[in-house]
């Protein structure tokens, strides 16, 4: 029972605290159904102290749903239409059928995403080598171009500028002018092109016409520093990069081309990274834009293999160099799936997500817009600021993209309390384990738009969990896996258990079939339990099954930790610790004291407050995970170092905790 003082802590007035002590008093049904109930009087100016004292008045310790669709929404979704057209009785049976029907499912979702064929393909999925659009020729660029020309292809914005646009027919001609420049430059299909720049519209149309030409676009974060994108460089043997000459970010000029100069990159295209022209001088054969673009006629994209490359993309390994993972003109068609099928992206929707072409959800965003027929919406500065959010309300956002981390900084800042997100229809988390409290946060900010859990990786081009709209949605729990993908939860002995690694059932369009730099079989199958006397494919997850089609994600397998003679992932420490009041973030890892011996935990902090917190820190572990759990020490620090993908990087904070000695092993 909610208490009239536990209302009166949470700001409201005298005489919200008896309309709402009355509403709750009054509840006494199902707990689903009394948050229906209650849901229908929480705004989203009301505190959120108040939408989590009713959510967890009405559910307890437990939690449940916060999103129920509504009809009008199952009935317009395509996964509805799908169903209705296999006359399948319920979503469940849908996604029985995908992948026990997997050839027919693929099948399905290349018509409805109408990608475009030179020829088409004899055989969808060869049997013997796990292939897919054998015979086939194509050019995937060619599929993201068939929305009116005058539609708007992609709407941005400066920090502190007005909005913009590029239709679909523009972006095409600069495509084209892209493709001929290249070939200009004397590069030839199969060549190698970097693109080291921000996510803006000319960053996306060097991307497709990189493809249309038939090279192969070399990703790389445009945070990384100068050895790094040596490395990669390296690896992925570029030709030619594009960069800009600085990033604006808060009204400062911060430098990108020097980066490139210092990591003695090769030929370099450079756009201006300021409304006000160019900003210093370039090395002798390097090129402006404006001298780069080619002719503006027509480009005929050049059809290629289903297998052929498009885009190296980077996955940062436990040791040495980073994994190069090829994506090829089909592992887009996954993209496109997961986006058209989960989320819902109809044509003419816009669609956003703070990403980079680094990351794979710069290509995964460029694919699953156009292959929908939707609009892309980029915003040139930062997301973690209020300037975001009414780029999102004035550009009329439908599907937003967030990571976890940038909802808590959205939490911790409130910079984004008081935004209209009326328009938003849907979000979607991914690249980090995501807090339950952030995501109802987020929730009860947009009057309760579901957050759409999502999980997978580089090598996949997409996701095998990847929550619906069509069921309910509770904050932090994935309601379905991807439609086409089926998983394994294994125990150590590769028995099957509903809390332990994840593996994949083999094959789905999207998956990775080679590694540049690496044994692609060692890395993903090799010693992988099977499943029905197949082999199963490694993704190196901890999933927990709470229920049918029910799943908590507890992070990387290699980020486990043995405790007390009990195995828990960091990302679970991690889950009751960011909970507390005055702690920012955390990053817990697992050392061996000299000699050997049973793990310690170390937690690195980030706090909002200066203060020793290990005392509070060791009772919340104890309270919420187990009385076994001892933190050895917690390690203070500014920020948490983080991948170009915002990934906490556990492996250097146990490498520098090794080479500092730590404080008392």
């Amino acid at each position: 029972m909610v208490g009239r003082e536990q209302l009166a802590a949470c700001g409201l007035s005298a005489a919200e605290v008896e309309r709402w002590a009355d509403l709750l008093a009054g509840l006494d049904g199902a707990p689903e159904d009394d948050w229906r109930s209650a849901v229908a009087q929480l705004r989203p100016d009301h505190p959120f102290a108040l939408h989590r004292l009713v959510y967890e008045a009405i559910y307890g310790a437990a939690g449940g749903p916060v999103y129920f669709p509504a009809a009008a929404a199952i009935e317009r979704a395509h996964v509805t239409e799908l169903q209705t057209e296999l006359r399948l009785g319920s979503y469940e049976e849908l996604y029985a059928w995908s992948i026990t029907e997997r050839a027919a499912f693929w099948e399905k979702t290349v018509q409805r995403l109408g990608i475009c064929f030179k020829k088409r393909y004899e055989q969808l999925l060869h049997p013997g080598s796990g292939g897919w659009l054998a015979g086939a020729e194509l050019n995937i660029a060619e599929s993201c171009f068939q929305a009116p020309a005058e539609q708007p292809a992609i709407v941005y914005q400066r920090e502190g500028g007005a909005p913009a646009q590029m239709s679909y027919g523009e972006l095409e001609a600069l495509c084209d002018r892209v493709a001929h420049g290249l070939g200009a430059l004397g590069l030839r299909p199969g060549d190698r092109v970097a693109i080291d720049m921000p996510m803006t519209a000319e960053a996306v149309a060097i991307y497709l016409g990189t493809v249309k030409a038939g090279c192969a676009v070399v990703a790389i974060a445009d945070s990384f520093a100068a050895p790094e994108i040596a490395t990669r460089l390296r690896i992925g043997a570029a030709r030619a990069v594009f960069t800009q000459d600085v990033i604006v970010r808060g009204g400062r000029e911060l430098p990108l081309y020097s980066r490139l100069v210092a990591a003695q990159a090769p030929r370099t295209v450079v756009l201006d990274g300021c409304e006000d022209g160019p900003v210093g001088d370039l090395r002798p054969g390097d090129l402006r834009w404006a001298d780069f673009l080619g002719v503006e006629t027509p480009f005929a994209a050049v059809s290629c293999a289903p297998e052929a490359i498009t885009n190296i993309l980077f996955s940062s390994g436990t040791t040495g160099d980073p994994k190069a993972l090829p994506w090829t003109h089909a592992n887009p068609i996954k993209c496109g799936a997961d986006s058209h099928y989960h989320l819902d992206i109809h044509p003419r929707e816009v669609v956003a997500w703070p990403t980079n072409l680094g990351w794979m959800m710069g290509p995964w965003l460029i694919y699953a817009s156009f292959l929908n027929r939707a609009t892309m919406a980029l915003y040139y500065g930062a997301p973690n600021e209020r300037g975001f959010g009414s780029f999102v309300q004035a550009a009329g956002i439908n599907m937003l993209g967030v990571i976890p981390s940038l909802v808590r900084t959205w939490r911790r800042s409130g910079c984004m309390e008081g935004i209209d997100f009326s328009a938003v229809r849907v979000f979607c988390a991914t690249g980090e384990c995501s807090n339950a409290e952030d995501m109802h946060y987020l929730m009860a900010l947009a009057d309760y738009r579901p957050v759409l859990e999502y999980c997978g990786g580089t090598e996949l081009a997409g996701g095998y969990l990847l929550s619906t709209a069509v069921v309910p949605v509770a904050p932090s729990i994935f309601n379905s896996p991807t439609l086409g993908t089926e998983l394994v939860i294994a125990d150590e002995d590769g028995r099957s258990c509903d809390h332990g690694e994840v593996f994949l059932v083999p094959p789905a369009m999207g998956m990775s079939t080679q590694i540049l730099n690496r044994d692609h079989h060692e890395v993903y199958y090799a010693g992988a339990p099977t499943h029905n006397g197949m082999p199963l494919r490694r993704h190196g997850d901890q999933v927990e099954r709470l229920a049918p089609h029910r799943f908590r994600v507890h992070g990387r397998a290699d980020d486990a930790m043995n405790l007390g003679g009990i195995k828990v992932s960091s990302a679970e420490i991690e889950r009751v610790l960011n909970a507390m009041e005055g702690v920012a973030e955390t990053a817990a890892i697992a050392v061996s004291p000299p000699g050997g011996g049973p793990s310690l935990l170390v937690v690195y902090a980030v706090l909002e407050e200066a203060g020793d917190v290990q005392g509070e820190m060791q009772q919340v572990i104890r309270r919420e995970l187990n009385p076994l759990f001892k933190i050895h020490e917690v390690v203070v620090v500014g920020e948490l170092p983080r991948t170009a993908s915002n990934k906490v990087m556990r492996r250097v904070l146990r490498e520098r905790y090794g080479e500092q000695g730590g404080a008392g092993c």
